[in-house]
């Protein structure tokens, strides 16, 4: 294959933009913000699981607490209807006055009782609340976070991907003024080689795989022709001639 000198230096100027978009590409998928997000998102599903299931506590312990209150209000209505009974001297006999008084005392026993109960749930729910009120502010923590690091992962992107397409819109210039079957083999051969298609020979070494070449490689390239497009032997990567190659 045949290329001007000056084409083949283009192809140089092509590779450069290429490398640094794969810079900017690489550069944009470690930004450092990507595993800040992904840990912080992480430690907000775990708390708001937590958050959940303390907030499913609490709604438990509320009804448990409504249920014990109520137990409460009932055996105190029934002690109360007793007491007035006891009261009004309705009763006469002597042995239903005994049961009446005993079941006023086991009543008010067991109003104690659930009482008691009362204050444990109550204690237990205020204990779940708390625990919401926390988790409830350590999620709004861990998303504000979030919101911070995923603002500042936009604003990088939004920088790389400007010198992106600067470098994409220079690149196309420059790629347009390259013969067609030059810049298809640059290609093809870009691809094949980890993303470096075409490189300076410098000092008698090639830039790509930073091989020196043989004394034979070195005297054809040094006949061939300004126009030939020679390549590598060891990479078989197209090898740009320049004032630098030490022919």
């Amino acid at each position: 294959m045949n290329a001007a000198p000056a084409d083949q230096i283009r192809l140089l100027e092509v590779q450069a933009l290429d490398v640094r978009l794969q810079q900017l590409a690489h550069k944009r998928r470690s930004l450092p913000e990507h595993a800040e997000i992904e840990s912080l998102t992480k430690d907000l599903t775990q708390l708001r699981d937590l958050l959940v299931a303390a907030q499913t506590e609490e709604s438990d312990t509320a009804r448990e607490q409504t249920k014990a209150e109520q137990d409460v209000d009932q055996v105190r209505q029934r002690a109360v209807r007793d007491q007035q009974r006891l009261d009004s001297g309705a009763v006469s006999s002597p042995k239903d006055l005994e049961n009446l008084q005993r079941e006023i005392a086991s009543l008010a026993k067991r109003q104690g009782d659930l009482e008691d109960v009362v204050l444990e749930v109550m204690e237990r729910r205020e204990s779940a609340q708390e625990r919401v009120a926390e988790l409830t502010e350590r999620v709004g923590s861990v998303e504000s976070k979030i919101d911070d690091a995923t603002a500042r992962r936009d604003a990088a992107f939004e920088t790389l991907d400007g010198e992106a397409a600067t470098v994409t819109k220079e690149r196309e210039v420059i790629a347009g003024a390259i013969p067609a079957d030059l810049l298809k083999l640059y290609e093809k051969l870009r691809e094949q080689q980890g993303g470096v298609g075409a490189a300076k020979l410098q000092a008698r070494t090639c830039q790509g795989c930073r091989q020196e070449l043989s004394i034979t490689d070195i005297n054809e390239i040094r006949a061939a022709a300004p126009d030939t497009v020679v390549r590598c032997e060891n990479c078989r990567r197209i090898l740009v001639r320049t004032a630098e190659s030490g022919l």
